[in-house]
């Protein structure tokens, strides 16, 4: 496809709509999705420091880098409020947050 073809692609092009009301209402609702996005990716690296900060402290007490118990707890609130996959989104964080144990 060559760039006048790409200008030419209508919103319905882009979203999958059938209709430029639709493809409106989609678009709109993509943006918020990316401002999300962008939120949660600012929180998790957020988490990652608070989480950094722990082990490091947790360490220098003579301490272990990972508590089982308190990622259990973890494991258990994702799941509870997102079912089966909260306890895959929760696995991940943990992992960003302390790396593979």
């Amino acid at each position: 496809m060559n760039a006048t073809q790409a200008g030419d692609r209508t919103a319905g092009d882009r979203t999958g709509a059938r209709t430029d009301e639709a493809a409106t209402e989609i678009t709109g609702a993509r943006e918020r999705i990316d401002d999300l996005d962008g939120r949660i990716i600012a929180l998790v690296e957020e988490r990652m420091a608070v989480s950094a900060g722990i082990q490091q402290a947790r360490i220098a007490s003579g301490g272990r880098r990972v508590n089982l118990s308190r990622e259990m707890e973890i494991l258990a609130r994702y799941r509870d409020h997102l079912g089966r996959p909260g306890t895959t989104l929760a696995m991940t964080l943990l992992e960003l947050c302390r790396g593979r144990v």
